[in-house]
């Protein structure tokens, strides 16, 4: 073994001395070192191995700082015991000790750590109500136990803290039956009172009410009022729109094809984007974007005020920006009567009864024509109909003159006698 554990640094001698039996006892000519417990020290073994620590050195032989140490204290509250609060030694003195408590007389602890009600003249110079000592035990944990939040900490408290809070709930239930009772015989008091004249001269939505009144009161013992409608239950139909049980999300509309705005609840996606839930979505992508510039200021959850105040700011110029352009352009190339919408008169949608016969004749009304991008209804050449409109011999022709040549003029039906 090439440790040392001598203090001191040893002379040229020594050191030769202490060289020559490591050898020797490496060749086997020497027997081994032995360790405090009498084993024997593997000589082959190397100094960074065998050489303890400065804080872990004992100054004895062995390989004891490699091994793992056996906990010198308790590692949880199981294996110990703990404070004994409130319990006292004995019986209370007769009279004042020196070195004890100047306000109880207690030889436990100080008159500064006295945990009892500050007398205005204490028991060292009244002489009565003296206190017995406290038990004070010492006990030793681990590093984990020192600092576990519920070490110490006695189940049957919470048990006993649970029983009085049943206790009340059961005695609110009481006076709550109680009270819904009385009401009830009040009520059917009142009725047997009023005569039979007075029970016809009431009016049907009286009697409505009162039976409302009463049923509402006889179902409050047992029915918890749920205001909100479950997601999943808006459309049972499993086509409809998809609920999410893990996020607890429905993002399309439950009730599709009708109005958003007249329902109660038109998913997730349509609260999310509606209101000024838009409006905050750009004020953080411009708080981001800013942020991304170089300006720390903005920031929606930080500076929410300055933040509005700097994205109002920015649409302002923005805009401006954007109208200036434009007007450049338009000064340059000019366009502006372009821009300009046609008059609501034109584009009013106008709608066309018509009845049709079972054959697809028009019976009632004008029948619609389609509209299209090309004039209709204009006729070349003094025609009344279409070139296509007449077939004879093989050939088209006009169905008004009944002409085969396209660009003829019209000469009317006296061609046709």
């Amino acid at each position: 073994m090439s440790g040392t554990y001598g203090s001191g640094r040893l002379s040229r001698e020594d050191y030769k001395k202490q060289k020559e039996l490591e050898a020797a006892r490496m060749a086997g000519t020497a027997p081994p070192e032995r360790d405090a417990e009498g084993n024997e020290i593997n000589p082959h073994i190397p100094e960074f191995m065998s050489k303890a620590p400065w804080y872990l050195d004992t100054g004895k032989l062995g390989l004891q700082h490699q091994r793992k140490a056996k906990p010198s204290t308790t590692t949880s509250i199981n294996e110990s015991k703990w404070y004994t609060r409130g319990s006292r030694i004995g019986s209370a003195p007769k009279k004042y000790r020196r070195g004890a408590c100047e306000n109880c007389g207690a030889m436990s602890h100080k008159t500064k750590d006295c945990m009892e009600r500050p007398r205005k003249t204490g028991a060292k110079w009244t002489g009565r109500d003296m206190m017995a000592d406290e038990r004070v035990e010492s006990v030793s944990l681990s590093y984990d136990a020192k600092r576990d939040m519920w070490n110490g900490y006695d189940a049957t408290q919470h048990k006993t803290l649970m029983s009085d809070w049943e206790l009340v709930e059961e005695a609110r239930r009481k006076r709550k039956a109680s009270e819904l009772d009385k009401s009830k015989e009040k009520d059917q008091s009142d009725v047997n009172a009023n005569s039979i004249e007075a029970q016809f001269a009431s009016s049907d939505e009286d009697d409505e009410d009162d039976d409302a009144n009463v049923k509402s009161k006889s179902t409050v013992r047992n029915l918890r009022i749920r205001e909100d409608t479950a997601k999943y239950l808006r459309n049972l139909d499993p086509d409809s729109a998809y609920y999410d049980p893990k996020t607890r999300s429905m993002r399309e509309n439950p009730y599709a094809g009708k109005d958003p705005s007249q329902l109660a609840y038109a998913g997730d996606n349509f609260i999310r984007y509606s209101g000024d839930a838009r409006d905050i979505l750009k004020r953080e992508v411009f708080a981001w974007e800013a942020g991304e510039r170089g300006n720390s200021s903005a920031h929606l959850q930080a500076n929410p005020t300055q933040t509005a105040l700097m994205y109002k700011e920015y649409k302002g110029k923005t805009s401006d920006i954007k109208s200036t352009r434009q007007q450049e352009i338009l000064q340059k190339y000019g366009g502006e009567e372009h821009l300009q919408a046609p008059p609501r008169e034109l584009l009013h949608q106008e709608e066309a009864y018509v009845e049709y016969s079972r054959t697809g004749e028009v019976v009632k009304g004008a029948e619609p024509k389609a509209q299209t991008r090309y004039k209709e209804d204009v006729y070349a050449m003094n025609h009344s109909s279409v070139f296509g409109s007449w077939w004879s011999d093989g050939k088209w022709g006009y169905k008004c003159c009944k002409q085969t040549m396209k660009n003829s003029y019209c000469t009317g039906t006296s061609l046709n006698k």
